[in-house]
């Protein structure tokens, strides 16, 4: 089975291609000859899910999903959340990102923080959304060469390391993409029964 995964970000197809069956076969937006970058304009990761879905399905016909992540602060009141890519500005610089949040945490004590995952999966005329959420704790030094993003100052729950430190296997066992794509994959299996 082939699906199209509505992005152009070859760090989260690969994370992706580790977590579904060999039986899956995921293509990128790039690997359907697809170079426009879709604009999140969205208020909501869902929104955000939902519109690049959308994209694929009604410009291509082809059955889709679309995944949009963030960083939620507790003591930011959810941010950066749907920002989280361009929290630093319009480049998505990973260290411009973190170098923001460290700034906006200063002084405060409160350093919990949760990932979400929304995944909007268009088949047929059905729009379906899946959450994936894990919540920790930032640090405020950057530890580990893995991952991506944000990973190396976020310490999940139950751990003593950030997910770049913490390794693929670990990360792809306990992540938010990880728990909103088995969500997701459930519903393939029914699709697939039916």
């Amino acid at each position: 089975m082939k699906l199209i995964f509505a992005t152009h970000n070859q760090h989260k197809v690969e994370e992706l291609k580790k977590l579904v069956p060999t039986s899956i076969s995921i293509l990128s937006l790039t690997d359907i000859n697809c170079h426009e970058d879709i604009e999140e304009t969205g208020a909501t990761l869902e929104e955000n899910a939902e519109i690049k879905a959308n994209f694929i399905k009604y410009k291509y016909g082809l059955n889709c999903f679309a995944d949009d992540s963030g960083l939620e602060i507790e003591s930011l009141n959810g941010a950066p959340g749907v920002y989280s890519a361009r929290y630093g500005g319009e480049g998505k610089n990973s260290e411009d990102n973190i170098q923001k949040v460290w700034k906006e945490l200063k002084g405060k004590s409160n350093t919990k923080a949760q990932f979400r995952t929304v995944i909007a999966s268009s088949f047929g005329n059905k729009i379906k959304l899946f959450e994936g959420i894990v919540k920790g704790n930032l640090i405020f030094d950057k530890r580990g060469k893995g991952g991506f993003g944000y990973d190396p100052i976020f310490i999940p729950e139950g751990f003593a390391k950030t997910f770049a430190e913490l390794g693929d296997v670990v990360k792809n066992r306990i992540s938010h993409r990880a728990i909103a794509t088995q969500h997701f994959l459930k519903e393939l299996n029914q699709l697939k029964k039916s």
